[in-house]
């Protein structure tokens, strides 16, 4: 069996020890870069050290559930995430697939198709553009793992919806961001997607980071389509 050309790095977060050493003795044997994780938690903060190319994640974790990390992960990372689990009903399968999951395997589960699904998740993964958990524009450092932003090292403080804009703009660099995108990543009811509030909370966001808010140096208004986030 084939060996991948470059070791491709992929973050396991299992519980059962006994399949944590068997997926290291599999993964490791064709050459992957394997790291391992026992909880939802310990696993979020190794994909943020890490920045894997692959996360195979289990449903059932001691702390918390899988489909939390899931959820957790696709805040910022692109990367694909194989869900390998005892639970195969069909709704637990429908749940992760929606929360961002590309493939479910059910335990247990033969080595051969293991290794075939991430041969699969791995080519098409190629063509995406892979997110680094850090984005660093002019003096600003933006965490998309840790939800944190920096600038000339001190951290700024910014509310939960200030956030969201800001990850979406600077995760689209350059590319203009209308209003509509920004109102369904921060607002899961219609009836909240104003524009005009969505103004306000750009309008706050920019007193926290740009040198003169009147003279935008980061985030730019396209008039009546939405903004534009600029690293230079």
């Amino acid at each position: 069996m084939s060996s991948p050309e470059r070791s491709v790095r992929i973050l396991v977060i299992d519980d059962e020890e006994s399949i944590r050493r068997a997926l290291q003795s599999i993964l490791s044997l064709r050459k992957y870069d394997v790291t391992l994780a026992s909880g939802g938690a310990e696993g979020i903060e190794k994909a943020i050290e890490t920045n894997p190319e692959l996360v195979v994640l289990d449903l059932s974790l001691p702390d918390m559930d899988g489909k939390d990390v899931c959820r957790e992960l696709r805040t910022w990372m692109n990367s694909p995430i194989l869900i390998l689990s005892v639970r195969g009903n069909e709704s637990d399968k429908v749940q992760a697939l929606d929360l961002g999951a590309d493939d479910y395997l059910t335990k247990p589960f033969q080595a051969g198709e293991l290794l075939a699904r991430i041969r699969a998740i791995l080519r098409r993964a190629e063509s995406r553009i892979i997110q680094p958990p850090e984005i660093v524009a002019g003096d600003l450092i933006i965490s998309l793992a840790k939800r944190q932003l920096l600038r000339q090292g001190q951290e700024i403080a910014l509310t939960r919806t200030e956030f969201e804009i800001l990850s979406l703009l600077a995760q689209n660099i350059d590319c203009v961001v209308t209003y509509r995108m920004l109102s369904e990543r921060i607002w899961d009811d219609r009836e909240e997607r104003d524009p005009a509030l969505l103004r306000v909370h750009v309008s706050n966001l920019r007193k926290k980071i740009e040198p003169d808010p009147s003279l935008p140096r980061y985030i730019h208004t396209e008039p009546g389509v939405g903004f534009r986030f600029s690293a230079q």
